[in-house]
């Protein structure tokens, strides 16, 4: 077998999956599909991407939602949890058992395990938290110790608290309105979890605002902290370029990466939280870019010859020998005109245009 044939293994795969249960679990719901190839491929943190709406439907892209779980039953089945939010999830939500879905994965890169015995701290947001107990069976797999802190607005919306207290060594419970656990939002108690179970890394999935807070507090303990994104994915395979996100490299290189495919987990310290849903202006390939390695070296090159690095020296004049700060009379056209001005019979004014 060569090294293509194993990496066409280890890749997604597009199949159409017999629907084994469809089940609500308080505000949301669960479906489990049979679907033996993705299973078997699947790590913790991936994603499947599913089309909705039938044959003749017009809603063509398909839904991301993360891998709840995966069994060895029927030959291997794959769960994912979806609140039902618009036309697709509403879909999702009236198949039955024997119906066939479309869908495509395992998708995107998983969650890194520890190598070492660790302290894992899993923190959720609503049914966000889907994806973290997976990784949890994972973790312990290797050994590790693993902390639930999970909330949401309300006690229906918190996705697997009670799997949470069963098999985590602790489990931290909160919700906005204080129905379930404690009152208020999961940030509020990270500190205090932090300290009591000696956390080692932090592993996190909900919404975008939590994991901006929860890395945050994570860097302020100097704690690592893994964090899967949600950002809307059309395709989930790299091509629409709907989900991209601002992500510092190792390098130090600000690059717009796609969510689906580079993620959905990055390091928290390294997504640009302020600027997600904008291209920051020192991105890679943004208009006026330039890599730091040679800006600073024209910024060395512009101290060492006294310039500045729009080539204007300290006393105003520039390379050439001209003054920057030339007087109005010198920059007056020999027509009368100021640069960058037209007179009423300019034809450019006169049809609107640069206005």
């Amino acid at each position: 077998m060569n090294s293509r044939d194993t990496e066409s293994e280890a890749g997604p795969l597009q199949v159409r999956g017999t629907v084994l249960t469809v089940r609500r679990v308080d505000a949301y719901h669960a479906i489990t599909i049979v679907a033996p190839g993705i299973a078997a491929r699947f790590k913790p943190g991936q994603f499947v991407a599913v089309a909705v709406g039938g044959p003749d439907t017009s809603m063509l892209l398909r839904r991301a939602f993360s891998i709840h779980d995966v069994r060895s039953d029927h030959g291997g089945t794959v769960e994912f949890v979806f609140a039902v939010t618009g036309r697709g999830t509403r879909w999702l939500a009236e198949r039955r058992a024997r119906d066939t879905l479309d869908l495509t994965g395992p998708l995107g890169r998983p969650f890194p395990v520890p190598r070492e015995p660790a302290s894992c701290l899993l923190v959720g947001g609503g049914y966000g938290s889907a994806p973290l107990f997976a990784l949890a069976d994972r973790l312990r797999e290797r050994r590790c110790s693993v902390d639930f802190l999970l909330g949401a607005a309300s006690g229906d919306r918190v996705f697997g608290a009670l799997t949470a207290r069963r098999t985590g060594r602790s489990a931290t419970i909160t919700t906005d309105d204080g129905s379930l656990g404690l009152r208020g939002i999961v940030t509020d108690m990270l500190g205090q979890v932090i300290h009591e179970a000696r956390t080692d890394v932090i592993y996190a999935c909900g919404p975008m605002p939590m994991l901006r807070q929860v890395t945050a507090l994570a860097r302020r303990y100097d704690i690592p902290v893994q964090v899967a994104v949600e950002e809307a994915m059309a395709c989930g395979i790299g091509v629409c370029m709907t989900c991209v996100l601002p992500v510092v490299g190792s390098d130090g290189i600000t690059r717009m990466v796609r969510s689906c495919v580079d993620g959905p987990v990055f390091r928290g310290e390294q997504v640009r939280w302020d600027d997600i849903g904008t291209i920051p202006l020192d991105a890679f390939g943004a208009p006026g870019w330039e890599g730091r390695s040679r800006r600073a070296g024209r910024l060395a090159d512009s101290a060492e010859n006294g310039t500045h690095p729009d080539g204007t020296r300290q006393d105003g004049t520039r390379q050439d020998g001209t003054r920057q700060d030339r007087t109005r009379q010198d920059r007056t056209r020999q027509d009368g005109r100021q640069p960058g001005r037209t007179s009423a019979a300019d034809p450019a004014r006169r049809h609107g245009h640069g206005t």
